[in-house]
């Protein structure tokens, strides 16, 4: 089941929201007994890092993925109540842009954060999307070579706890139905599907197309099309590290991908080691970019 917290309905009463977390996402017990592995990189000559035909006869995967992968894809059509119609996966939001991706940090505690620390939020977080994205850049037709991540705004309960200069960002002081930091609703594609920005002060421009939704105390994590929730100690404390693994699961969310305790998954998760430390992930980044022979549109880079 798909997890529906109160977080979702603080989004907006009158958008669609999709969250693919599992409830279990939020359970903190769960990530810290979870091995400190490595994601890679596809290795030279694999069949994802190299250029593919397209399959014109249909999907044919490795065969040692090849029941995970229709595991995973049947989970995904049995679940979704609108999977083909539903057009804000993270996705729909790159090709809406053009194929880059603003972001705003949505900062719901009452601590200071530096310049210095800012900039290090917006470097991370663009590195763990870019652990997602190396997978699909030149693999059968991909249409971008590089998604730029940019951080555009910051929304706190004060502008104070903002040190330093904002220069480059747009500052927030807006909340959501509960009180929480949010980002301008006139600004956010989550709230303007339609791409109509016309009541954002800076216009299209200055638009952000989801966020990262950093709070106090906050145990594991959440995702779906409108952005990402972790902890803010969490990801603070993360800064220096290569890869920030409960964020990293939940990116995955906000492109669609559902948790899958699916039994060959599992299985395949264990005898690899180029995952990001969760079971569904390897399975998941193949499925993003897989070609299926019943669905022409690939899921990776849908644009109809």
């Amino acid at each position: 089941m798909r997890y529906t917290a109160p977080l979702t309905l603080a989004l907006a009463a009158s958008a669609a929201a999709l969250d693919f977390s599992l409830s279990n996402d939020t359970d903190s017990s769960m990530w810290s007994a979870i091995p400190n592995t490595q994601p890679s990189t596809p290795p030279p000559g694999s069949p994802i890092s190299r250029v593919s035909k397209r399959q014109a006869a249909g999907w044919s995967p490795p065969s040692n993925l090849a029941n995970a992968l229709q595991e995973v894809w049947d989970h995904c059509m049995s679940t979704y109540s609108n999977f083909w119609g539903f057009k804000n996966y993270g996705w729909d939001q790159i090709h809406a842009t053009g194929g880059t991706i603003n972001v705003c940090v949505r900062w719901e505690s009452g601590a200071a954060v530096t310049e210095a620390q800012r900039a290090q939020v917006a470097s991370v977080y663009a590195a763990q999307y870019q652990k997602w994205f190396a997978w699909l850049y030149g693999y059968d037709g991909f249409p971008y070579s590089n998604i730029p991540v940019k951080v555009v705004g910051w929304a706190v309960r004060d502008k104070g706890l903002l040190q330093g200069s904002t220069a480059g960002i747009t500052v927030y002081t807006d909340t959501d139905s509960e009180g929480a930091p949010q980002c301008a609703e006139a600004c956010g594609r989550f709230f303007h599907q339609d791409g109509n920005y016309n009541s954002c002060p800076g216009g299209a421009g200055a638009h952000y197309d989801h966020s990262l939704w950093l709070t106090d105390g906050f145990g594991g994590g959440a995702g779906g099309d409108w952005g990402q929730r972790i902890g803010r100690e969490y990801f603070m404390g993360a800064l220096g590290t290569a890869n920030v693994h409960i964020l990293l699961h939940e990116m995955g969310h906000t492109f669609g991908l559902d948790d899958c305790e699916c039994s060959h998954a599992q299985t395949l998760s264990r005898k690899r080691n180029w995952n990001t430390g969760f079971t569904n992930e390897p399975n998941s980044l193949w499925y993003a970019s897989r070609n299926d022979a019943r669905h022409p549109r690939n899921i990776s880079y849908r644009v109809s």
